[in-house]
């Protein structure tokens, strides 16, 4: 990168660093969702308006080599398109561009939401160092975006991954997370779809404080063997919808913490990868509880875990409440089902009960197979025993071996079928 435009990259993370991590920590609320404009809209189709203006990333300098920097255009075609008074899209064309991190900062004029249509690979830098303290495209503070257009975003994480550390296991909360390549923070209604995303150095999307958001015919790809490249991370959103997507990637395919509310997955394809989470959760102060969460008619191939909420013990207080997962298939999942109140703690756990209150979650339908003995895996709090855990016709084969179910701290629900057979 030039000199100059490594300068302007300090100036812009002195500036967020100032207004952002500088301030004294405020106490996250749950987000207000406010009216959804997609509500009721065909979504899937995409067509140039009357009077829209496009701004080609290559009309302002940028180059589809691969080699040249293409962060000042990008930032030039985003600013011309978020402060047009005219409808506006940014288009990035076919061919390969290079950039570093980028702020795409709202509130924009336009008068309807802003589409960034990607047809071609997006591929960032692979310094480490050019990511201090921040994600590689950030988008905030925007009322209204599309991102869309079939294109790549290539995160060039290979040589990141030796760097990473495993924040998610690491009690001291100190850990530096590796950038995400997708972030929303602050966004209303936005849709993410028919994107493309490979070998994240970090997360492929990460959304926080955000509604009305929708993910849609999504591909993301990482080896299994990549650290914390989770494919969708959410958290303190509303009205969150994923659905129609592929994920493979080396963590969690979906991960949903503190503030999660009101979030549908259907139609998803997991594997290989950890599974859907939620959690962990109980590991801050004042945590939002995460409320309203629905899976349904997913399918996983060959993950670590399949549903699985996990919570910390001997932290703080927290909740998640009103969960379903339904229709699902696994193939050879390795613990199909699974609540772990003693994440990071076992065997034989010896530290002081979780705090986090579980309570109406729904196991219904879940059939296919397993790698483990223990397919029913549900270890609750002794403080707070979870409350109204449902099975409801569970099958789950281990070949011609019969598989188990462990229980402590709760009284399931049995309903239907069930094998496993249910806890003594």
């Amino acid at each position: 990168m030039a000199t100059a435009k490594k300068v302007s990259v300090l100036v812009l993370w002195f500036a967020i660093v100032c207004n952002y991590v500088g301030a004294a920590p405020r106490p996250r609320v749950r987000p207000v969702a406010g009216p959804d404009i997609y509500r009721g809209k065909n979504v899937a189709k995409d067509s140039l308006l009357p009077g829209e203006k496009v701004v080609n990333v290559m009309s302002l300098g940028a180059k589809p080599d691969g080699k040249f920097d293409c962060t000042e255009a990008f930032m030039g075609a985003w600013r011309e398109a978020c402060h047009s008074n005219v409808q506006a899209r940014l288009l990035i064309p076919r061919g390969t561009f290079l950039v570093s991190t980028m702020f795409f900062a709202g509130p924009c004029q336009t008068p309807g939401p802003v589409t960034i249509q990607v047809i071609g690979t997006v591929l960032a830098t692979g310094d480490i160092s050019d990511y201090v303290n921040g994600e590689w495209l950030m988008f905030r503070d925007i009322a209204g975006i599309k991102l869309i257009g079939g294109g790549i975003f290539d995160g060039n994480g290979k040589a990141a991954w030796q760097f990473s550390q495993n924040c998610e296991a690491d009690p001291t909360n100190q850990c530096v997370r590796s950038p995400s390549s997708i972030y929303f923070s602050n966004v209303t209604n936005g849709i993410i779809q028919n994107i493309k995303s490979v070998n994240p150095k970090g997360f492929h999307f990460f959304i926080t404080n955000s509604a009305n958001i929708r993910l849609r015919l999504l591909r993301l790809t990482a080896p299994d063997t990549s650290p914390n490249t989770d494919g969708l991370h959410v958290s303190h959103s509303i009205n969150v919808k994923i659905s129609k997507s592929t994920i493979e990637t080396g963590d969690d395919c979906i991960s949903m913490i503190q503030g999660v509310t009101n979030v549908a997955i259907k139609r998803v394809r997991c594997g290989p990868g950890h599974g859907i989470s939620i959690g962990s959760l109980g590991k801050y102060p004042d945590e939002i509880e995460v409320r309203d969460v629905r899976v349904m008619r997913t399918t996983l191939i060959g993950t670590d875990n399949g549903l699985r909420i996990k919570t910390w013990p001997d932290k703080y207080q927290g909740a998640a409440s009103k969960i379903t997962f339904s229709n699902i298939t696994m193939e050879n999942v390795k613990n199909p089902i699974i609540i772990d109140q003693e994440y990071e703690c076992q065997p034989n756990c010896q530290k002081k009960p979780s705090l986090v209150k579980l309570s109406d979650i729904i196991f219904r339908n879940i059939k296919g197979t397993t790698i483990s003995p223990v397919a029913v895996d549900l270890r609750c709090s002794k403080q707070f025993p979870c409350q109204n855990v449902r099975l409801e016709n569970i099958d789950l084969q281990l070949g011609a071996t019969p598989t188990g179910s462990r229980c402590t701290n709760i009284k399931p629900i049995y309903v239907g079928l069930q094998k496993p057979p249910p806890c003594a």
